[in-house]
């Protein structure tokens, strides 16, 4: 009994020392194909290539070349005739930029709703004005503000002449305060207005011509 005893007792202890001696030597020589058992400062993977692993920007379709854009060019003005005017601007100035957008949001959603033709609506460039302020005793001035002025403008095509004055009522009845209107015949001036100058462009031409 005694024997048989000592030969399990020897037998454990034997698989034991080799189970200890696999796991020194896991531990010691991290491996390759399983670089989490290796340590933090013997990583494999970081220096292989990823031979274009994610690239599927190929697998879509290419996008079309960009086309350049058009020059834009002054619009047809209409004539008037007997029951209609002529090509109109709603002009909307004032120092306030937002109470001069809503005011001119509110005239287009008015043509809207009365049925009237608006043909463009535009900002044109924003006016700053200087404020000097002269001293009571002295001949002395300096700048005391500076006002910019902003104007919108809603073009209107072929209004009917019998909705011209209800259309003209409820917006003089509708404008705020501080807002300045005006509505005129639309000309080739006006279009010019939009756009910035360039006198070094336009003096350049003038050789060229020359």
């Amino acid at each position: 009994m005694n024997a048989v005893f000592r030969k399990l007792q020897a037998s454990a202890t034997q698989q034991a020392f080799v189970l200890n001696h696999a796991l020194t030597t896991c531990r010691a020589t991290p491996s390759i194909q399983h670089p989490v058992w290796a340590s933090v400062n013997e990583r494999q993977y970081k220096s292989m290539p990823t031979h274009g692993i994610g690239r599927w920007r190929y697998l879509l379709p290419k996008d079309p070349p960009k086309k350049k854009r058009d020059r834009q060019q002054m619009k047809e003005i209409v004539v008037e005739t007997e029951t209609t005017y002529a090509t109109l601007n709603v002009n909307v100035s004032g120092y306030d930029m937002t109470v001069v957008e809503h005011f001119s949001q509110h005239i287009h959603n008015l043509c809207n709703r009365l049925g009237i033709n608006v043909l463009d609506c535009y900002a044109l460039q924003t006016k700053t004005t200087e404020v000097w302020l002269m001293q009571e005793q002295g001949t002395k001035m300096s700048v005391d503000s500076f006002l910019k002025t902003h104007n919108r403008v809603v073009q209107l095509r072929s209004l009917n002449a019998t909705m011209c004055p209800i259309f003209l009522e409820v917006l003089l009845k509708n404008q705020p305060e501080g807002v300045q209107l005006s509505v005129q015949e639309h000309t080739e001036l006006d279009y010019k207005t939009r756009f910035k100058g360039r006198p070094e462009l336009e003096g350049l031409k003038a050789k060229i011509t020359n």
